[in-house]
């Protein structure tokens, strides 16, 4: 018997091996894990969908997966003869003029790309609906993966192909080749060099954060908050906070504070729907934390914010971020955000200009506090003073109601309700 990998998840059509669990000859039960997957941001389990013993070890750590793949072979008596490798769908590695072509640049691509001859391409069904929703003919789509699968990425590449032409005029023959191919550049020229290959998780956060700056005209509104008044809330109700199995961090109290100002400025807590043309205003307040890892950066979600109180904030912080370290996040738990917080407080630093989460509108940075000489009436006074850097997408989002807004988060911090402490 054959154990394919499952579907993923909607929108999940691939993902690497970042770590096999068994090894040829071992007897797995029903839903036991057998191999970790990095698919995104996320690491899953991969259960066995049978029991029985291990004959055959289809793939090895570091192999890109993709959805119907035969990972292992399983014999369900001892003593069964494994089932030979020409009928497992698995197949050996292709010399390299039989590998599958590389996705069409953009700056080579046609928008007059014909449909693609022969029998109907192989999708998922989720892809599938999608194209039908979207309008796209598939038999344009160049696959990427072996067997001429298509892909989400696939599909995506294709959109983006027809959304730089559309908005650029036809580039003729001189146009294509005033652009230069990316040049790789041989540093050990000058001196000694150490190259190690990117991780999964550093390749989406390099597609993810050049996505996001490539297309969202970023601006960003600094300003600094008197949070000597809320560090003394902090030190008050630290203790109570503790006994009750949480960690009262200063983050708490930015995330209650957050919530209440997007409630005055919905706009912050909405999306541009390009296709659609029209702006999505949430009525749901789904906060994403950027947590720093041994890994990489990662963004779980903490959802219904404005449901909870402060209690049930701190001990949400603090399990979702032992998760992150751990890498024991799903990829539920790092989508869905409708504006994100990113504190570098614990490192160092003051205010930096934060990337936008695409597909959210804004994203608001936290330096470490310090305390200042700040000017009070006609005193000058030692203040906790906290370095914000709120930076928005200038489509949807004016300077004047950027400045609104870390106006009323300012206030918010300033003047926390200790109410809303009490256990």
């Amino acid at each position: 018997m054959d154990v394919k990998l499952p579907h993923l998840g909607e929108g999940a059509e691939s993902g690497t091996v970042v770590g096999i669990l068994i090894k040829e000859g071992d007897t797995i039960a029903k839903g036991q894990t057998i191999l970790e997957l990095e698919n995104e941001k996320a690491v899953a389990p991969i259960p066995s969908t049978v029991a029985g013993k291990v004959t055959a070890i289809r793939i090895k750590e570091g192999d890109k997966i993709s959805v119907g793949q035969v990972l292992i072979s399983v014999a369900d008596e001892p003593g069964s003869t494994p089932k030979p490798a020409a009928a497992n769908v698995s197949r050996p590695p292709q010399a390299p003029e039989a590998q599958a072509p590389e996705r069409e640049s953009i700056e080579a691509a046609d928008d007059q790309t014909p449909p693609q001859a022969g029998p109907a391409p192989v999708a998922a069904p989720s892809i599938r609906k999608m194209a039908r929703e979207l309008g796209i003919d598939l038999g344009r789509v160049r696959p990427s993966e072996r067997g001429g699968r298509i892909v989400l990425a696939d599909v995506r590449a294709y959109i983006q192909k027809l959304q730089q032409l559309a908005t650029q005029p036809k580039a003729g023959a001189a146009a294509k080749a005033a652009v230069a191919p990316a040049e790789q550049i041989d540093f050990s020229k000058w001196g000694p060099v150490t190259r190690k290959h990117a991780t999964p998780l550093r390749r989406v956060i390099i597609q993810r954060m050049t996505e996001s700056w490539t297309t969202i005209p970023h601006v960003t509104q600094f300003d600094t908050a008197d949070i000597t008044a809320l560090m003394e809330l902090r030190k008050k109700y630290a203790t109570p906070y503790e006994q009750k199995g949480a960690r009262l961090t200063l983050t708490s109290f930015v995330l209650k504070a957050v919530v209440n100002t997007l409630k005055k400025h919905p706009a912050f807590n909405s999306s541009l729907d390009s296709v659609a043309e029209e702006i999505v205003i949430k009525d749901y307040y789904h906060i994403g934390l950027a947590v720093d890892t041994e890994q990489g950066l990662l963004v779980p979600v903490l959802r219904d914010v404005d449901k909870k109180n402060l209690l049930e904030i701190s001990r949400e912080v603090g399990d979702l971020a032992e998760k992150a370290r751990t890498r024991r996040l799903t990829l539920d738990e790092m989508k869905g955000g409708t504006f994100t917080i990113s504190n570098q407080g614990g490192i160092g630093g003051a205010h930096f200009t934060p990337i936008i989460n695409k597909p959210e509108v804004a994203i608001l940075g936290l330096g470490r506090g310090a305390k200042q000489a700040v000017v009070r009436g006609e005193k000058i006074e030692p203040r906790m003073m906290l370095p914000l850097g709120l930076s928005y997408d200038h489509r949807l989002i004016d300077g004047g109601d950027a400045a609104r807004f870390i106006t009323d988060l300012l206030a918010a911090l300033q003047d926390f309700p200790e109410n809303d402490l009490k256990v």
